[in-house]
């Protein structure tokens, strides 16, 4: 195996593809490394933990064919510590791996191909598939991403739910105190229902970069696949029921306020401040006479809190919210004016913005 291509774009591939050998999750030797592969001029780098593979292909400008696993951590640093506008060579012999760039040379310690793990492969044809802008995936996702467990007992919650309705497919993600859903895409004529990792999706993300103008997706029964322009990332899908999410959300609120964003922002900071000593819970009150909206911590040993701010308010309401539940929502939204729905102080929250209704955020209510 031989190839020859300049550092900056070896460098830029092994960025991509060393996250995944380098995670703490792998198990196997082998998983700590990058195949590198040269097929009819086509060369490829991939790494995998079993659950999510990363390919990035790379640009050339010799290669003769074959394939070789090296060190993806000791190679990626080798790489990013030459100098750039180096050409750099990489040829195999046995498991024996010499790389040269200029006056810099040298020889690495790799494993034969064999034992690393076959890619599955996608039936483009059977898959459902769509493209999208990669801004409207990135901030789509950023959108719901966040609402998502880390709780591996229930692991139908630690993914985000890409689904369809009424011809429209919607991403949505839940830990059971809070649930976020976006719009993702306007028209789609295919049934989904698929649960994705989140730390296949945050990978996805982290490799969406200024240059990315168009996302692929393509979707069957047990993976996903997502095409950045060189880079393909390959995860397997989470198996379990999302739930009903759908009949969570109330369909309307027995009070609605709208106000700022920022100002809200700031009270709800102000009140966290003093709500660490019991979780972060801060009330919430629509007070309609006074047309204002009041963010107070419970008092306690810091002390207490409690600022208003001028709102557009139908009637009275009162919740008790996890102020970091409430930052967090706060910052997915896009727009300065927010519309915040009570339903009463045992109902969830709703949080949208106050003209795009793409976007809705719940949070359950706390035990005041």
């Amino acid at each position: 195996m031989k190839i020859e291509t300049t550092q900056e774009k070896l460098a830029k591939a092994l960025n991509i593809v060393s996250r995944v050998a380098m995670g703490s999750r792998n198990t196997l030797p082998i998983l700590n490394n990058v195949l590198i592969k040269v097929n009819k001029k086509k060369v490829s780098l991939t790494t995998t933990n079993l659950d999510m593979a990363v390919v990035d292909y790379l640009p050339v400008s010799k290669s003769e064919d074959g394939e070789i696993t090296v060190p993806a951590r000791l190679l990626a640093e080798f790489i990013s510590n030459l100098p750039k506008g180096e050409v750099i060579k990489i040829s195999s012999k046995d498991t024996k791996v010499k790389i040269e760039a200029g006056k810099y040379s040298s020889v690495m310690n790799g494993s034969l191909s064999d034992d690393f793990p076959e890619l599955p492969d996608i039936n483009e044809k059977e898959a459902v598939k769509f493209k999208i802008s990669a801004d409207e995936f990135k901030n789509g996702l950023n959108q719901v991403i966040i609402a998502s467990s880390n709780d591996l007992t229930r692991p139908a919650l630690t993914g985000v739910f890409f689904n369809s309705n009424d011809g429209k497919l919607f991403v949505a993600a839940t830990d059971g105190y809070r649930l976020a859903e976006k719009k993702l895409v306007d028209k789609i004529n295919d049934e989904v229902a698929v649960i994705i990792p989140t730390p296949s999706l945050q990978e996805v993300l982290r490799c969406i970069g200024e240059e990315t103008e168009e996302i692929e997706v393509l979707l069957d029964e047990s993976q996903a696949r997502f095409r950045l322009g060189e880079t393909e990332i390959t995860s397997k899908l989470i198996d379990g029921s999302f739930p009903n999410y759908r009949q969570l959300i109330p369909k309307e609120n027995s009070s609605v306020v709208v106000l700022n964003k920022e100002e809200l922002m700031r009270v709800t900071k102000l009140a966290a401040l003093f709500a660490k000593e019991v979780g972060g819970s801060i009330v919430c009150e629509a007070k309609a006479d006074k047309k204002v909206f009041s963010v107070a911590s419970i008092a306690n040993e810091y002390g207490e809190n409690d600022s208003e701010i001028e709102a557009e308010i139908e009637k009275d309401d009162k919740v008790t919210l996890n102020s970091r539940f409430l930052i967090d929502a706060l910052n997915s939204l896009s727009e300065n004016t927010v519309r915040f729905g009570f339903s009463g102080a045992l109902s969830p929250v709703v949080i949208r913005n106050n003209k795009k209704q793409d976007y809705t955020h719940i949070i359950m209510p706390l035990k005041g």
